[in-house]
């Protein structure tokens, strides 16, 4: 197994900024990319035919998060997922937590 950094060519940084909690989906065009189980890329479109954030998807890989990260930025750029934001500027600190609280729920049902 290739160390995960090795899949992001040693960048440790996406090229868009993504939230650990943004939920990701895989496009009509990514669902048409055909399988390939060697290629973190495709595994992460894979996990994302059902929207999973950021966080799930490094769980579901066990990888750390700026994998994932760098990856989903990769997959966003090409049009192959979409990223949806979870908080905006006017959530309130109730909302934060809220959210927060049912990412580590989800997390730990991983």
């Amino acid at each position: 197994m290739a160390r995960p950094y090795s899949w992001t060519e040693g960048r440790t940084q996406p090229s868009v900024e993504i939230a650990i909690e943004a939920q990701v989906q895989t496009t009509r065009a990514g669902n048409s990319v055909p399988p390939n189980a060697t290629s973190p890329l495709w595994t992460v479109m894979q996990l994302c035919y059902e929207t999973r954030s950021v966080a799930e998807i490094a769980a579901h890989m066990g990888v750390p998060p700026g994998v994932v990260k760098v990856l989903v930025a990769d997959l966003l750029n090409e049009g192959l997922v979409v990223v949806h934001a979870t908080l905006g500027e006017d959530t309130s600190l109730a909302e934060r937590r809220d959210l927060i609280e049912r990412v580590l729920i989800g997390l730990r049902a991983q």
